[in-house]
């Protein structure tokens, strides 16, 4: 049996594989005497990060892409050796579906927001009334400081119910897949609360505070990487770059103890793994059962997940008339529509799909319909093709399709999350020392979110054993 110190990560999404790495990484660099486990209960890694390839076309089955401007994913990609095969998205108008007709996203705009007055006055988008009502923003005095709020009691009171559930409302819950009458500000975007109170109109604070864009003629720049051959060659890379005998697929951590100054770990198999520091890269509902015997694990109860599901759909371009120029659109929350939104694939990313050929992806879900993704493949797709068809012309059968079910699958940042968060930690801190959190469940979903949650995790576990030693 070795003596060296013995670190678990439960979980081998894209957190837990980013802790993985960058463990190994010090650990050799720093010949530090600390072996790493990472425990998947599937069979394979990455979590939502899934690609398929099937005839020429290239299909994620979850995310996409992930933003630029967070710099941690593209630094990990090039760690693994991807640096050339990171791709921009193609650029091009992005539409609102609001009463049955494409309308122009407006120009001048961040997450819904104006940051600039003349596109959404002549926008058609909106009534007059709600135009003037958005205006007030301008005037309304800012709103009594709050620990938290929901971002649609925000987003209201500043700018009224038409702009938001229009234009706010279906990006923000495009992002979280849940509705903004319980996501919590504070935990999304607590920046807005800032400017807010810091400048009284959130008009005015984005104005004050967003770097002014060149004059440029031409296409807008690309906000997003993509990874040529799919977000799961990032996966695949990372994997490759842990030392043999890291990871362990295919086993469930049922439950965790602590005894003697260890974690004791039980697998589904019977087998007990022994740890003296646990980086816990699992749902929230997966870290409460494991830690069942802690009453303050139970706060996670209070953290929900919703379900969605997305259809990529593969059509020759004869079979597509009246193509529309753009990258694709969201759909407003005041429509009859079951997609929620609709990228057109092949144009955001035109590597995507060989020359030809035509790649749409739609999803379903919203809130309220969450029941949707229960349905058959079939039934799921004929309810996209029926939301389709009333905004373009598409003419037969697509040549194939793929259905992607999330199920449980989105956390929630219902309102009072960072002070849950914060209360469970501090008891970790007292009851678990050496236990650490990090993943989508906690500080952000995207996956530069989750990256820069794992090697928080390493840092924080790296400290914790130098002190403990």
């Amino acid at each position: 049996m070795t003596d060296n110190k013995q670190i678990a990560i439960i979980g081998g999404g894209i957190a837990g594989l980013t802790a993985a790495y960058y463990l190994n990484k010090q650990i050799e660099e720093q010949q530090l005497p600390y072996e790493v486990k990472l425990i998947e209960a599937s069979n394979r890694l990455g979590g939502k990060i899934m690609s398929v390839q099937k005839d020429g076309f290239t299909i994620e089955r979850g995310p996409d892409s992930f933003l630029i401007r967070k710099q941690s994913a593209a630094r990990l990609a090039e760690e693994v050796g991807l640096k050339d095969s990171l791709i921009k998205n193609g650029t091009g108008q992005s539409y609102i579906l609001a009463g049955n007709k494409l309308h122009k996203m407006p120009s001048g705009s961040f997450m819904g927001i104006p940051t600039q007055v003349r596109p959404f006055l002549f926008s058609g988008i909106f009534t007059p009334k709600g135009k003037l009502r958005a205006g007030l923003d301008f005037i309304k005095p800012k709103g009594k400081q709050a620990e938290d709020q929901s971002l649609g009691l925000f987003f209201r009171r500043r700018f009224g119910d038409e702009l938001v559930e229009n234009l706010v409302e279906p990006l923000l819950s495009g992002i979280y897949a849940g509705d903004i009458d319980d996501l919590s500000l504070m935990a999304t975007f607590p920046n807005f609360y800032e400017l807010e109170q810091k400048h009284g109109s959130l008009i005015k604070g984005l104005n004050k505070t967003m770097p002014k864009k060149r004059n440029t003629k031409g296409k807008k720049p690309s906000m997003f990487y993509s990874i040529r051959g799919g977000l799961e060659t990032l996966v695949h890379a990372v994997e490759e770059h842990l030392p043999e005998g890291t990871v362990i697929k295919g086993e469930q951590v049922d439950h965790i103890e602590r005894k003697d100054g260890h974690y004791h770990l039980l697998l589904g198999s019977g087998e007990v793994q022994k740890a003296d520091s646990v980086i816990l890269a699992a749902p929230h509902f997966a870290v409460r059962r494991m830690f069942s015997q802690f009453e303050f694990m139970d706060s996670f109860k209070q953290m929900p997940a919703t379900s969605v599901a997305n259809v990529a759909l593969a059509f020759d371009a004869s079979s597509i008339k009246n193509n529309i120029d753009g990258t694709g659109f969201v759909v407003s929350r005041n429509s009859d529509y079951r997609i929620t939104a609709c990228t057109w694939t092949d144009k955001k990313w035109p590597e995507s799909a060989p020359e030809g050929k035509v790649l749409l992806r739609c999803y379903v879900g919203r809130p309220g319909d969450e029941g949707v993704v229960d349905l058959s493949d079939q039934e799921i797709v004929d309810i996209v093709l029926h939301d389709l068809k009333k905004i373009m012309t598409i003419n037969g059968d697509p040549e194939f399709f793929i259905v992607s079910r999330w199920k449980d699958a989105m956390p929630q940042y219902s309102v009072g999350h960072k002070q849950r968060l914060n209360y469970i930690r501090e008891k970790m801190s007292q009851e678990l020392p050496g236990v650490f959190l990090a993943g989508s469940s906690y500080e952000g979903i995207g996956i530069p979110d989750c990256i820069d949650q794992g090697e928080a995790a390493v840092e924080k576990t790296l400290n914790f054993l130098r002190e403990k030693a």
